[in-house]
Order: structure tokens, then sequence, then C-alpha cells
């Protein structure tokens, strides 16, 4: 008899043709099942792929009295309540290896889009009354030569170093502790505390979970610390980044520009970044090329088949 597999989210079907010959796999009819939804079927399953329209909350536990796994389509897990999951002996896995390129390849791509003001330039060009050509006019920064300050050298920002140094960038960063020499050396990436890395950093990428450790790393008073001409970059959690000091840094231009792709109450943004021409905001897009889900979808599969046939899992609790 096949395991079953209940599917949040109405995913494409070829990326888990690998799953169907062993697994019953239950997809929602319209885009994703709501809580009630799951609240009333999970108890029949064996994995249970979430998605992020809820929370995978005790209550549903509870009801999922045959669940060894949670499945998690994503690298971030605070989606679920992991502890509470561990407690019932379900084991969680997220997809730590397909995300890595393509969050990288965003937040570079902010990086360029702030420092070369292409919003502004697309916005305005666009408008009745254009921008101005002159030879100094609406001036944007370089990214060779400077200085990028990684906060969170795990591997995704790893990633993110191997596109500045190719670009001509010096690395610094902070993590708890020192990353391999090895690892320093191949980006010459030198280790520095957090303190420094806001006081020395041209730009300053946000790589890291949301923990009670990270909430608000980005304030105020980590602001002031930041050169007048620095730019943020946040593709991590918005947790990270206090958004009412952010916005008032960025309208007294106490930095230079932000470029964002996580918010603190997303979906919804805080609209006075709408009326910022030094910001550049993306819809939670890291991960969102198609060859991107399509990975994330194998590697959801992967950690299943491997899970039941006693492989290499991606376990984070």
């Amino acid at each position: 008899m096949k395991k079953k597999i209940l599917s949040g989210h109405n995913f494409h079907r070829e990326p888990f043709d690998i799953l169907e010959d062993r697994f019953d796999i239950t997809y929602p009819e319209k885009r994703y099942f709501k809580k009630e939804q799951i609240l009333e079927i999970i108890g029949d399953y064996d994995v249970f792929i979430p998605n992020f329209s809820f929370f995978t909350d005790k209550e549903i536990i509870e009801k999922a009295v045959n669940l060894k796994l949670i499945a998690n389509y994503g690298v971030g897990f605070n989606n679920i309540d992991v502890d509470y999951a561990a407690q019932k002996g379900i084991v969680v896995t997220n997809t730590p290896d397909s995300v890595l390129e393509p969050t990288a390849e965003l937040c570079f791509g902010l990086m360029h889009a702030v420092a070369r003001k292409i919003g502004f330039f697309n916005n305005k060009l666009r408008e009745v009354e254009n921008i101005g050509w002159g030879l100094y006019d609406n001036l944007g920064a370089s990214l060779y030569g400077k200085t990028l300050g990684i906060y969170g050298m795990g591997r995704i920002g790893q990633a993110i170093a191997r596109r500045a140094v190719a670009s001509g960038m010096n690395i610094v960063y902070h993590n708890r502790k020192p990353v391999d020499v090895a690892i320093e050396e191949q980006y010459h990436a030198r280790y520095v505390s957090f303190e420094e890395l806001l006081s020395e950093s041209d730009y300053i990428s946000v790589n890291a979970p949301a923990t009670a450790e990270t909430y608000h790393i980005i304030d105020a008073k980590a602001i002031a610390k930041m050169k007048p001409s620095a730019v943020l970059i946040n593709t991590s959690r918005g947790s990270t980044v206090d958004e009412t000091a952010l916005i008032e840094a960025l309208k007294e231009n106490k930095i230079y520009g932000a470029g964002l792709d996580v918010y603190e109450t997303e979906p919804k943004i805080n609209p006075e970044f709408f009326k910022l021409d030094n910001v550049v905001l993306t819809p939670h897009a890291g991960t969102q090329t198609l060859d991107a889900r399509h990975d994330m979808q194998r590697e959801v599969a992967k950690n299943i088949l491997n899970f039941f046939d006693g492989g290499k899992i991606s376990k984070v609790n």
C-alpha cells in the first residue's frame, strides 16, 4: 500500500514524477489548501509538504496522527512549529541546496539596482518631464573596489561573496564564529566584529535566519554606525531589519539606499517605502525563477524518498 503525501500547494507535477510510483499525492484543487481544510484531512497522511499560506502550528500537528515527515518547500522553516513537531516524533526537512544560487543572484541584482539607480531611472524615464541627462546628473555608486559586508557567511553568503569577488569587491563578514581559513582565503574575506562590519562596509548584505538573536539586528543604532554612502540589502528575513528605523534613515539620507526582498509584515509592505526613490523593492522573489522552483520541488522529493529509504536528508530538527 502506498504512503500518502499531502501537498499544501498545487505544485507543478513534473518535478514530483519520481514520487508517483511509491506515493499517493493529494493536491489542492485551487492554489493551496486553507488551514481548515488541512485540519480535516491531515490525519490520513504520512508526509506533509507545507506552504507559507499559514503557520504549521500545534493545532495542525496534533491532528496529524499518522504524520512522519514535514518536507518543507524552502530553506527557512519559521512557518513550522519545529520544536513541537520534534516532540511528536515528526521529522522536518528543508531545501537548502536549491535556493543558494537564485537568492545570491537576486541579492547581487539588488546591489546593482540600488547603486546604479536602475529602478529610479526606469521610473523617471517613463514620466513626461523625464530626468536630466547632464554630465553630473543623477550620479550612482560603483561596486568595483568597494567593501561588501556580509552578515551571515553561510552558504548563501558565500555564494554572494563569489559574485562580489568576481566584480572586484573586498569582503568582510560577521558570523557567530569565523568560517574555515580555506573559505576566507577563497574569497579574500576578513572576519570582523558586527560593529566593524557596519562602519567599514560600503554595502551590507543580511543573510541570517529569523531568530531571537537576529530580530531587528539592523536597527536605528546599527544604521547610525553605517557610512552615509552605505547600501543595505536584505534577502533573508524581514524581521532582521527594523523597518521604521530604515525608512527614517532613507528619508533623511542617513544611508545611500536599500534593496529589500523581504518585509516584516509581508505580503503587506509599509507604504512609506513606495514614496522613496532610494529603495528597490522585490516581492520575496529570491527563488522566483522557474528553474529554482522546480529544483526546490526536486529537493523536497529527494528528502521524502531518502527519509523512507534511510538516505541523507536536510533535517532541521
